[in-house]
């Protein structure tokens, strides 16, 4: 069904990955009919600092919904956020989020035009484990 014709998408929580970037996935909404934006839940477990990398093209908001963290963003100071902030990412800007409580901290990753993978770019000094 074409994202123009009007729907609701209800994802299933099966359906949520573990990433290489150290976050937990949700595709919300990601549509190559809808190609002006996709939206994914995040979840970062208490501890976890995700890696370092940015988005060739794409500018990304991190809607905070729970949970409290510490986000970094190319040419800005880290902050500490928590419910209700919402974080503007430059296109092509490192950025990384850390988890700073004792929940998971939950967002959704707003993505102008959509994500799409070949986007993605790890520039995380360290390797991976």
């Amino acid at each position: 069904m074409s994202a123009t014709l009007g729907l609701i998408h209800s994802p299933r929580e099966a359906d949520e990955v573990f990433t290489d970037e150290g976050c937990h996935i949700l595709e919300t909404w990601n549509r190559a009919d809808d190609p002006a934006v996709s939206v994914a839940r995040a979840r970062v477990e208490p501890g976890v600092t995700t890696r370092l990398h940015r988005l060739a093209g794409i500018v990304e908001r991190y809607l905070i919904l729970s949970g409290e963290g510490r986000v970094e963003v190319d040419g800005i100071a880290p902050r500490l956020v928590g419910p209700g902030d919402l974080v503007y990412i430059p296109a092509d800007r490192g950025q990384r989020i850390a988890n700073s409580g004792d929940a998971d901290l939950v967002f959704l990753a707003i993505c102008t035009p959509r994500f799409v993978p070949e986007a993605y770019l790890d520039i995380d000094p360290a390797p991976r484990v």
